[in-house]
């Protein structure tokens, strides 16, 4: 898997933790002659990712959606920038130029990027993975929550046919190598 969405967080008020594992998995990518895909924001695990990635020799592909544009907060680390009109666009954009997703944590906007890259696989627009990047448990309520749609019959197939669980850094690079 050369180019790979990472989906996560703008915030700039979490755990540092978080920011090193991003800035982890960036330099990883960078080391490994992987391209970053990710939502091209100057701020919060956005940022780290990227400089991360940046830093270590990857291409670094931004998809910014006009809004994000206009109010500047377009990543100046960005080797290519995919302006998009929307959020719609710019998951789609995302998931059409990676060939895998990763989730760090993330907000209300990483878990609708988790949802679409899902949701169009079950129906079977793809077959890409999202990969939830477990750190501290931080996905642990996600998963759960999966695990009950399925006992309860609201998933036609198994779930895990379109996710996979890293509980460490060592697990999600053996699922990217």
């Amino acid at each position: 898997m050369e180019r790979i969405a990472v989906f996560c967080s703008a915030s700039q008020d979490i755990d540092d933790t978080y920011a090193e594992k991003a800035r982890e998995l960036g330099a990883w990518m960078g080391d490994n002659g992987k391209c970053l895909v990710y939502g091209g924001t100057s701020s919060g695990l956005m940022e780290e990712i990227a400089a991360g990635a940046k830093a270590h020799g990857a291409m670094v592909m931004g998809v910014v959606p006009t809004i994000v544009e206009e109010r500047g907060k377009t990543s100046e680390l960005c080797d290519v920038v995919f302006r998009t009109d929307n959020l719609s666009d710019r998951k789609d954009t995302m998931l059409r130029e990676a060939e895998v997703a990763i989730a760090l944590p993330g907000g209300v906007g990483t878990m609708d990027e988790i949802f679409h890259v899902m949701a169009s696989a079950t129906i079977g627009y793809h077959n890409k993975q999202v990969i939830f990047y477990n750190i501290n448990g931080f996905w642990d309520g996600v998963i759960a929550f999966l695990n009950g749609l399925e006992k309860q019959h609201f998933a036609h197939s198994p779930l895990k046919n379109y996710y996979k669980v890293a509980n460490s850094f060592e697990e999600l690079v053996e699922l990217i190598k």
